[in-house]
């Protein structure tokens, strides 16, 4: 599974950077980097919450 972070909509507020930081990291100049563009099975879950939880509705996942 691919995750897509919309970066013109993401506020870097950190949420998903709490519920899953191994795919997440907002670093010292502020912004979001996505760490992990393609998730494992086991990862999935938390990038869900992640999609989720986001409060700018930036993060999806694709399964292409």
């Amino acid at each position: 599974m691919r995750i897509i972070v919309d970066f013109d909509r993401c506020r870097s507020n950190g949420v998903c950077v709490d519920l899953a930081p191994e795919i997440f990291e907002i670093r010292n100049d502020g912004y979001l980097y996505l760490l992990k563009e393609e998730v494992s099975d086991s990862e999935l879950v938390l990038a869900e919450e992640a999609v989720d939880g986001c409060p700018t509705q930036a993060i999806s996942i694709s399964d292409t």
